[in-house]
């Protein structure tokens, strides 16, 4: 027998079902490595789309043309998945003393309904209000590096890390932890609470590679963000140093929780929350990879590559979204594009293209829709021009990370990489802004207009 909560879940799946069948359900996908500004993206996405103004989304087709009647949030429809906070992080950013939102450290979803006129086909003839119902899911980008991991067994996948740890710019920071594991391997004894230790070592050398070094290639990614997992016995595992033996008591077990690890962990969250998503935006942060080094570009280019290979793409007919959904449309976007005069962000572009080539290929081979764009889900800036010397420059305005209020120019930006050389001489200092003084809803942003129109102007016409 089933009870009222049951009959109601399954009236929920059969509605999301007829709706996907429909076209009148999507489910977006909001990817990227930790500070790429997810969550100020999903938060300005959702208060853009409540307030629905024609004077802060001028370029997305179904307000600008009066055909948008609104938007409302809706219960979770996953019990077991939690509630992203929208209201919590939009009232941070325009309170008194404003503060960006926690970075996302867990997965959490939210249902929006978007109401609209169509304009084309049956229901437009019928001038009937049509609803599309937009799942926004967050997670931390780190956990999807793990996807790749799922194509190789334990010796290919430390092979494969033996090779980073031993060249720069890793090299300097996992030198003695390299030594300290492969003594490990060597004395052949197991010992669980050495290789828990080792484990955790592990996991505090990842961090210190993305904190010092502003690296971005770092599995397992659940060793940055573990979550609920933290100190479970499934992250207790670390690279093999040396050449693989099947026969070395330490290798297995090390072995057999890399593969608990990938059944358990990796194929779960990805079976459970993306086999379903229809489309993907991309959030890059360029100008921190650039802030860093020309390897922490090159590594941030690694990592979106390998992030990208492991997500389905393909058309969608009305078949494929009933049961097996694809990824059809993806958009890359470069973000805090406020944080460079106007006259720079053309090179953000530019940029931002060389960065994503690699990833490119297999996307577009499979006849999918890619998008390109610079924006500032939140503009913490005022662009302008200041004087000096008689000569008048492009420059910013804003309110620094430690709340002073500056007028800066904050640098050249090229439209290609630089070479090594060039971060040895000078590098770049792109500077960090907090939310403007007196913030209100809508937020005040930069093309995200331009996001929504690739991302559901089709979906909405």
């Amino acid at each position: 027998m089933f009870d009222s909560s049951s009959f109601k879940s399954l009236a929920q799946a059969a509605g999301d079902t007829l709706r996907r069948g429909l076209d009148q359900h999507v489910r977006l996908a909001v990817t990227g490595l930790s500070q790429a500004g997810k969550t100020a993206f999903i938060t300005s996405l959702t208060d853009q789309l409540l307030h629905g103004s024609p004077s802060h989304l001028p370029f997305f087709p179904v307000v600008a043309e009066g055909r948008y009647q609104g938007a409302r949030e809706m219960p979770q429809p996953h019990p077991l998945v939690p509630r992203f906070r929208y209201r919590d992080n939009l009232a941070q950013l325009t309170a008194e003393s404003p503060a960006w939102a926690p970075s996302t450290d867990g997965i959490s979803e939210l249902r929006l309904h978007l109401r609209y006129l169509p304009d084309s086909g049956l229901r437009g003839f019928f001038k009937e209000p049509v609803t599309l119902v937009l799942d926004i899911v967050d997670y931390p980008g780190e956990w999807l590096l793990d996807l790749a991991m799922l194509e190789l067994d334990y010796g290919q996948w430390s092979a494969q890390q033996q090779v980073l740890l031993s060249q720069e710019p890793r090299k300097v920071l996992a030198g003695s932890w390299c030594l300290d594991a492969r003594a490990y391997g060597e004395g052949g004894v197991l010992d669980e609470a050495r290789a828990e230790a080792l484990a955790q070592d592990y996991a505090a050398l990842l961090t210190r590679l993305r904190q010092e070094l502003g690296l971005y290639y770092l599995q397992p990614g659940r060793f940055l963000l573990p979550g609920a997992l933290k100190g479970a016995p499934v992250l207790a595992f670390f690279p093999w140093q040396g050449e693989p033996d099947a026969t070395n008591p330490c290798y297995q077990a090390l072995a057999k929780v890399f593969e608990q690890y990938k059944q358990e962990v990796v194929k779960r969250f990805y079976k459970e929350h993306f086999a379903s998503m229809d489309r993907q935006v991309v959030l890059i942060d360029t100008l921190a990879a650039l802030n860093h080094s020309r390897a922490a570009f090159l590594d941030l280019q690694l990592a979106l590559t390998e992030i990208l290979r492991s997500f389905q793409y393909g058309r969608s007919n009305l078949l494929q979204r009933l049961f097996s959904p694809r990824i059809d449309r993806v958009l890359f976007a470069a973000t805090q594009a406020d944080r460079l005069t106007p006259e720079q962000r053309p090179a953000l572009t530019s940029l931002l293209e060389e960065l994503i080539r690699p990833a490119l290929e297999p996307i577009r081979y499979a006849g999918i829709e890619v998008g390109v764009e610079t924006l500032a889900a939140v503009c913490t800036t005022l662009a302008g021009h200041s004087s000096l010397e008689g000569e008048l420059l492009p420059c910013l305005k804003g309110r620094l990370a430690d709340g002073r209020q500056v007028t800066l120019f904050p640098g050249d930006l090229p439209a290609s990489l630089p070479g090594s050389d060039f971060w040895q001489r000078q590098g770049f200092a792109f500077p960090a802004f907090a939310p403007p003084l007196g913030l209100g809803s809508p937020l005040k942003h930069l093309r995200m207009d331009k996001a929504l129109a690739f991302l559901l102007g089709d979906k909405m016409t």
